[in-house]
């Protein structure tokens, strides 16, 4: 059987851009979370211009999208897509007591991801935010029974309150990440949209697919220290 030339000149083209060092460099920075082109460049030590040059390669052949900052427009995140090959070895291990699902209002995103969490993890989870809302919103429960799942019925509550040595705290909305910018606990990013402003059942469950993923790439890499 032949392969599609077009499959064949796609993958050629990935495995080009992902042969220069700093652009595998940079996707493997995003293997289990979003940054800003800023945060990479403190993490790689790289000037913005250049940068720039190996990003915009990356988007091109479609490994990396961005997407503006919920909470400050002048501010871009980068993912990676679902076209970048799997590479277990790329991927950091990481320890934690707990994993700690962090958004704004913890009203949605961050309810949902715990307990997707707590269905696949070996790692236990809770969520919180940084400027809770009164009670979990509606459409936030319903979609989590649509999908066999259930809130843990604790309502909501404010990181500061729940959050402790050795957790993980992984940001699922761009608000949270910012405000969280001071914290020394071990952090990632996540720029899920927020379904909310929608209200849709569709809505929430793009966003209960889009952790989903997420947490299928974050689990193995997990293991929970003593």
């Amino acid at each position: 059987m032949n392969a599609d030339p077009s499959s064949v000149a796609a993958r050629a083209r990935t495995y080009s851009a992902l042969g220069d060092e700093t652009r595998l460099s940079i996707v493997d920075l995003l293997r289990l979370g979003d940054l800003s082109p800023g945060e990479i460049g403190a993490s790689l030590g790289m000037p913005t211009n250049l940068l720039a040059h190996h990003v915009k390669i990356l988007r091109r052949v479609g490994l990396v999208a961005h997407a503006r900052s919920e909470g400050d427009r002048r501010r871009t995140y980068l993912r990676l897509t679902d076209a970048v090959p799997a590479d277990p070895h790329a991927v950091p291990a990481l320890t934690a007591r707990r994993v700690v699902f962090v958004c704004t209002r913890n009203s949605a995103r961050s309810q949902l991801a715990s307990a997707i969490w707590n269905n696949v993890g070996q790692v236990p989870s809770l969520s919180a935010g940084t400027d809770p809302a009164r009670h979990v919103h509606d459409a936030a429960v319903n979609a989590a029974h649509r999908h066999g799942l259930h809130l843990n019925g604790n309502g909501t509550k404010h990181v500061a309150k729940v959050a402790r040595h050795g957790d993980l705290l992984v940001a699922v909305c761009d608000n949270a990440h910012e405000q969280l910018q001071t914290t020394t606990l071990t952090r990632l990013h996540w720029s899920v949209p927020d379904p909310v402003p929608v209200g849709t059942a569709a809505a929430f469950d793009l966003t209960m697919a889009d952790l989903a993923a997420r947490i299928g790439h974050l689990v193995p890499a997990l293991t929970r220290s003593t």
